[in-house]
């Protein structure tokens, strides 16, 4: 193997002597020497295997394109591409989509369950009485506007103060927040003590909007039917003093005049006023719906 690579590189580089070399063994190596005629050493078998080593570094090329960063090189993908980006918010905008159906159909189930615990019967109606500067008013001029109503009598020691402040620190939460103008009504359940002089004086200390009622017995009694108000005065002591008992409700009407909800002395201000604004945005959205088939 030896001897032919020794010939090999001995033909590249001495192709006029070739016919003039003689090839020894040298006898304390297993190495080849390549002499001329004349004694010249040319090569050995120690120079032949580092040519060929450096024959071979030579020959062996890098691949075109390998390790190389061009123009036209594809470039390394990352974990999260694109597609996977858009996959994600597709299966996230489905999600949300799923998460306001479930909502609304939750609300819808509530406002049912509220209706049945309300009842079918319809709540409401038209009244005629005297205001606290002795002007008739109707049910029907507060129409177009959100009532709270609420049905009391001017000597209640404690109760009736108590609700109609809450009255009055709800429709200033609405009135601050929302801008959502509230209009508060007080209808006395003791027409014969409480005339229009007494309702006066008794509004005045809640709120400046609130809008005191009154009027004979037929027709205090007539307001109170339609709204089912109990209403019960008891026996009076010497200075011809007694206490009325009657239901604790604050009615909600909505700008239609019509029964929307109540509120029990349970309620505190805070819960009223987020219900009173989620009865507003269902009824500007079912005016609105209503609106869009005309």
């Amino acid at each position: 193997m030896l001897t032919r690579s020794l010939l090999r590189i001995c033909i590249s580089k001495y192709p006029e002597q070739l016919r003039k070399t003689v090839c020894k063994r040298d006898l304390l190596t297993p190495n080849w020497t390549l002499y001329c005629r004349n004694s010249t050493k040319l090569f050995s078998s120690t120079t032949v295997l580092k040519e060929e080593s450096k024959v071979k570094t030579e020959t062996i090329q890098k691949p075109e394109g390998l390790g190389a960063v061009g123009k036209g090189s594809a470039k390394p993908r990352g974990p999260i591409g694109w597609r996977n980006l858009a996959l994600t918010g597709a299966v996230m905008g489905i999600l949300y989509a799923f998460y306001k159906y479930a909502r609304n159909l939750k609300e819808e189930a509530i406002a049912s369950d509220r209706k049945k615990v309300i009842g079918k019967a319809k709540l409401g109606g038209s009244f005629e009485l005297l205001d606290h500067t002795g002007k008739l008013r109707s049910s029907q001029d507060f129409l177009g506007q959100w009532v709270m109503l609420y049905f009391g009598f001017t000597h209640c020691p404690d109760i009736c103060p108590e609700e109609m402040e809450k009255v009055a620190e709800v429709v200033d939460a609405l009135q601050e927040e929302s801008g959502l103008q509230i209009q508060p009504l007080f209808i006395t359940v003791d027409p014969r003590r409480d005339g229009v002089k007494e309702v006066a004086e008794y509004v005045k200390e809640f709120h400046p909007r609130l809008i005191g009622l009154t009027g004979t017995e037929d027709q205090v009694r007539e307001a109170c039917r339609a709204y089912r108000v109990y209403f019960s005065p008891g026996p009076a002591d010497e200075d011809d003093d007694y206490i009325v008992d009657h239901t604790i409700i604050v009615y909600l009407l909505n700008p239609d005049g019509d029964f929307v909800d109540y509120y029990g002395q349970t309620k505190t201000a805070d819960m009223i006023k987020k219900s009173i604004v989620f009865h507003n945005t269902k009824f500007e959205a079912e005016k609105k719906k209503m609106s869009g088939f005309l």
